[in-house]
């Protein structure tokens, strides 16, 4: 169960690369690209994947449930931000994609720093 672990881990850091970088490629024409919606959904499903392997004991340590539901509400508002942004793109600004871009960055801080 490690190895479908560490495979959930791979592809949890590529979505959350794929809404920073897509967000990221975008910020001089303010539009959210559909990469950023599949990427989080990929960062939100293997993340719950993730949590839910490691709470039933099956690979590693239990995770840190507060660190979690921090990561979790940070990942949501995210995904709200994005599907927002795709459907009115009028409304998008390099501001909403800067937010967007804060968010992940400040989502992959706490992943690696909160021990």
């Amino acid at each position: 169960m490690t190895v479908v672990l560490n495979v959930l881990l791979v592809l949890h850091l590529i979505g959350w690369a794929m809404v920073l970088g897509g967000v990221l490629a975008n910020m001089k024409k303010p539009v959210v690209p559909v990469g950023a919606l599949h990427g989080i959904l990929t960062a939100l499903v293997t993340g719950i994947l993730m949590t839910g392997i490691l709470s039933a004991g099956l690979a590693g340590d239990p995770p840190n449930n507060l660190k979690v539901g921090i990561k979790l509400l940070i990942a949501l508002v995210v995904a709200a931000l994005v599907v927002v942004g795709g459907r009115k793109p009028a409304k998008v600004t390099t501001g909403f994609l800067g937010g967007i871009a804060g968010l992940v960055v400040v989502n992959v801080a706490i992943a690696v720093l909160w021990s």
